[in-house]
């Protein structure tokens, strides 16, 4: 039934799974651990079980795809483009107006990505970085073809793994490490003034939309990836706990698989999808061309579902994945649950 992905991108999805024009820098790469301070620095982080020093704000950034584009649009969305050097993560679109595009215009670096469709270890050493973003601990091991941390400690570069990505487990997720992901860039970029506004705004939009539909009943919710393969039965990327469950919560919904997996993704047969009331779909777009083609697929197979009866659908990308834009998908699932009360 789904298009059947890479099994490396596969992966990197499993793993993970949640603006400005940009130029590449050819200023030289920071220093962390010695030199004089530019004012508002040193910073110092701690960071999946490591304590990171920054002593001037990076400007040879490389994004690391990680099947993501939380990092790439968090800088985005702090001003921070021009640091870019490389980035691998695009979704293709975006809720954002302008965002698809300025992603689009970054650099890659000219880098050849390995099987996992990330820099591999010599070309990230090649680009001379001094920071390296990637979404969770993953894409800095050796054993994937990565450099590692110490590698890139060594020629003086930071790291940073995202929230919820030191132990590779993202079904903890929540909005608030959205906004931590926008708080320790800001710290690092010496930008906390924007970080905070950023997140001033999605919190206050946040909750005017929760209390809104606070007294609504809650429909059940299917979100999914769209054309994702994952495992081995015909729906294996069905979103059954991570960041989406928080965001249906404050739009007034609640995950119509959430018990279906421990885990943040279910693997499930179509009987099992079948025998589900799903008042509404939400599809995730990954680099798709046509997830809405997708959306009306599914509600033709199963007509039984009230969101087929009420052709009740929706298909976002990044507001619904860690990154800085969370309070717009919030609000286009309220609004799609509760058109009176959103």
């Amino acid at each position: 039934m789904q298009t059947k992905r890479p099994a490396a991108v596969v992966l990197a999805v499993a793993l993970c799974l949640a603006a400005t024009a940009c130029g590449a820098s050819s200023a030289p790469a920071a220093k962390p651990a010695g030199g004089a301070s530019a004012p508002g620095y040193p910073v110092t982080l701690e960071n999946c079980g490591r304590t990171t020093t920054y002593t001037k704000a990076p400007d040879k950034v490389v994004v690391m795809n990680g099947a993501s584009v939380a990092e790439v649009s968090s800088l985005l969305a702090l001003g921070l483009g021009d640091r870019i050097v490389a980035n691998q993560q695009s979704y293709g679109r975006s809720e954002v107006p302008g965002r698809a595009a300025a992603i689009k215009k970054l650099s890659n670096g000219g880098i050849k990505l390995n099987d996992a469709y990330d820099v591999p270890r010599e070309a990230m050493l090649g680009l001379t970085p001094d920071l390296v973003l990637s979404t969770t601990s993953y894409g800095f091991d050796a054993k994937n073809g990565f450099a590692t941390r110490d590698d890139l400690k060594a020629v003086g570069a930071n790291t940073y793994i995202s929230p919820q990505g030191c132990d590779q487990d993202t079904s903890r997720m929540t909005i608030d490490d959205s906004y931590r992901l926008l708080r320790d860039l800001g710290k690092i970029f010496n930008v906390g003034d924007r970080a905070e506004k950023l997140i001033s705004a999605s919190s206050r939009r946040i909750g005017e939309v929760s209390a809104r539909v606070k007294a609504e009943k809650k429909p059940n919710v299917m979100v999914v990836f769209s054309n994702m393969s994952m495992g081995g039965n015909d729906f294996s990327s069905v979103a059954a706990h991570g960041i989406w469950n928080d965001i249906l919560a404050k739009a007034g919904g609640s995950n119509a698989f959430a018990t279906a997996s421990k885990t943040a993704f279910a693997d499930l047969s179509k009987e099992k999808v079948a025998a589900e009331q799903v008042d509404a779909l939400v599809v995730i777009s990954y680099n798709d061309p046509d997830p809405e083609a997708y959306a009306r697929k599914l509600l033709k197979e199963f007509p039984q579902w009230p969101a087929a009866k009420n052709k009740r659908s929706l298909v976002l990308s990044d507001s619904i994945y860690l990154g800085p834009s969370n309070d717009l998908a919030v609000a286009e699932i309220a609004k799609m649950l509760h058109p009176t009360g959103s």
